[in-house]
């Protein structure tokens, strides 16, 4: 069976948590910081869960072992 390639900007987007959920930051910390307000940035430090089950099952493609780390 040949090895299967992994999407390295997928890889570097998502982690898996230890039950095994799919998990993302949120867009737009890095671009145009100042006019934010300090709140707002904080915002986007939190980890969110994907839900979507169309997603997951993209990122499955894209990154195949992402989930064995």
């Amino acid at each position: 069976m040949p090895k299967l390639k992994t999407h390295k900007a997928t890889a570097k987007r998502f982690r898996y948590t230890g039950r095994g959920k799919l998990r993302r930051h949120k867009v737009g910390k890095s671009h145009l910081r100042r006019k934010k307000a300090k709140r707002t940035l904080r915002i986007f430090d939190r980890l969110l869960v994907v839900e979507h089950k169309g997603s997951i099952r993209r990122v499955k493609r894209l990154a195949p072992y992402l989930d064995k780390k």
